[in-house]
């Protein structure tokens, strides 16, 4: 299977292709001004415009302008198709403009067009009373795993302890997690939705892969819950205490942090980030048709 950093051009190519093509399979509630931003990692860090700002590697972009008092005035993005094209080009189409603090054009530097490592849309929604989301890592399954297997010497620094583990060395190899640890994440990926189901009478759901792991989430758009900080604190308990689900708290307690699009590359591993319907998915299925071998 391929499971490696996709290159450059597969990356350029994937966007300019294939991601078009999910566009429509979008959750209904990323649209081109729901999620309050929109943000893109890059490999390498790219520079601004304005001389004395350092380069940047990571970049978050509005979807609405706004006036003093928070109030939306104008959007950024007229349709989903000018997030398309963000995306696909973020300094040849980055909403900030002729602002200083814009991406700097390719076109008067000798550096690479920038492009995108991936690809975050913000959880805090212009429309939406709140987004819940329940991150399960298989790095955090791994490292417990480890831990657990490792009883003689609790003092290895991870990758050690990893190694020890033999976890290393285990498909895929060099990846701080085996595919076991990922499999094992989509199991407890469904049984966190069985529980937003059963326990909250939840009706909307969503488990999506998110390339080394899962994210769950909770959609209902009853407006009576709505899963301010100390409920979400209590949600983290219920999950790691009650039922020993490995999720990362901070993630479900912060209202304002970002995910990954679905069906944007992680371009670490070559895998579509998606929503799946059942533990049985097999994470080979997401390598896009772009990746060769």
């Amino acid at each position: 299977m391929t499971w490696r950093q996709a290159t450059r051009e597969e990356i350029y190519t994937y966007y300019a292709e294939e991601f078009p093509q999910y566009v429509d399979d979008l959750p209904e509630f990323i649209t081109a001004d729901g999620p309050k931003q929109y943000a893109v990692a890059f490999r390498d860090p790219h520079p601004v415009r304005q001389d004395d700002v350092p380069d940047k590697d990571f970049i978050r972009r509005d979807t609405w302008q706004t006036n003093r008092s928070g109030n939306r005035t104008t959007p950024e993005f007229s349709s989903f198709e000018d997030v398309v094209e963000f995306i696909q080009h973020p300094a040849r189409n980055d909403p900030l403009g002729q602002s200083n603090f814009a991406l700097a054009d390719p076109a008067v530097l000798e550096k690479s067009n920038p492009l995108p490592e991936a690809v975050y849309y913000a959880l805090d929604h212009w429309e939406r009373p709140w987004v819940l989301l329940v991150d399960i890592d298989a790095k955090e399954i791994a490292r417990q795993r480890a831990t657990d297997t490792v009883f003689e010497d609790n003092d290895r620094d991870n990758e050690a302890l990893l190694d020890a583990a033999g976890i290393l060395d285990a498909e895929p190899a060099g990846y701080p997690y085996a595919l076991e640890d990922i499999d094992c994440a989509i199991e407890y990926g469904f049984e966190v939705r069985g529980f937003f189901e059963e326990d909250f009478n939840a009706e909307e759901t969503m488990v999506v892969y998110s390339g080394q792991g899962v994210h769950v989430y909770l959609l209902d758009t009853d407006l009576a819950h709505r899963y301010d900080e100390q409920s979400r604190e209590v949600l983290n308990d219920l999950l790691l205490e009650t039922y020993d689900i490995p999720i990362d708290p901070v993630v479900t307690a912060d209202r304002r942090r970002v995910a990954r699009l679905p069906f944007s590359l992680h371009a670490d591993v070559c895998s579509i980030v998606q929503p799946i319907e059942s533990p049985g998915f097999d994470v080979r299925s997401a390598t896009p048709e772009v990746v060769g071998e």
